[in-house]
């Protein structure tokens, strides 16, 4: 049992799966996230997202995710409103919960869209907690309390295990370090990435068409920096449209 004021009673424990690791000009292909009552899940969200890019090799590799399972799936524009309405008020919890945030933050800021969060993040407190552990990955503090991921590397699956590993934790750690086991704000400074100009799209797939080139992205949903990086990519590999 846990007593005193200072317990989480109710949080929301978030998981992502994405094509990369920078939220800057990586996409976000899944999310997963379960409200949690006094340890116990009271209700899940999960949906695929649409990335808008081809989804890496190595990517798939890791979480099964392939690019017919997005295809369909709404970008993350259309997913927001819904999502932050399931994330509600309540604290978020995660594992090296920054980096998840970062990624909703990104999104958020570029549709003009308030997301401030206070969380709990699974990583610091394995770290003050478990200092002589030789790895303090999700897979590996799972399988070191022997918490099972049937389905790893997919968003719900782990944030559930991330849940259930906040709970054993709690359990053996929180009296002795109770700092690390208080929400604090989450702070992920990002800059509103503005959609690409008409005249930069339509440049852009003159390129494409002139020098036959085949890519693995959707245009229409390029950011002005990442279409002026691939304009300058075709430009400096394939050269000029030639009159």
């Amino acid at each position: 049992m846990h007593e005193g004021k200072d317990m989480l009673e109710c949080y929301v424990v978030l998981d992502l799966e994405m094509t990369g690791l920078n939220p800057k000009k990586d996409r976000i292909i899944e999310i997963g996230a379960a409200r949690i009552k006094q340890g116990m899940v009271v209700e899940e969200y999960e949906t695929f997202v649409n990335p808008g890019i081809k989804i890496p090799d190595k990517v798939t590799q890791i979480t099964g995710i392939t690019d017919d399972m997005v295809k369909s799936a709404p970008g993350i524009t259309g997913l927001l409103t819904e999502l932050f309405a399931f994330l509600g008020e309540d604290v978020l919890l995660g594992h090296n919960l920054i980096f998840d945030y970062s990624f909703l933050k990104q999104a958020a800021i570029n549709e003009k869209l308030s997301f401030e969060k206070q969380g709990v993040d699974t990583l610091k407190i394995a770290r003050k907690a478990l200092p002589n552990l030789e790895h303090r990955t999700l897979e590996y503090l799972c399988g070191y309390y022997g918490i099972a991921r049937e389905n790893g590397h997919r968003a719900l699956c782990d944030a559930i295990a991330t849940a259930q590993l906040f709970e054993r934790l709690r359990e053996e750690y929180e009296t002795e370090f109770n700092e690390v086991f208080q929400p604090g704000k989450l702070n992920y400074k990002a800059k509103r990435q503005t959609a690409a100009t008409k005249n930069q799209l339509q440049r852009l797939k003159e390129l494409i068409d002139y020098h036959k080139i085949s890519i693995d992205v959707d245009v229409e949903h390029l950011s002005r920096s990442e279409a002026s990086r691939l304009t300058d990519k075709i430009l400096s590999t394939h050269g000029k449209i030639q009159s």
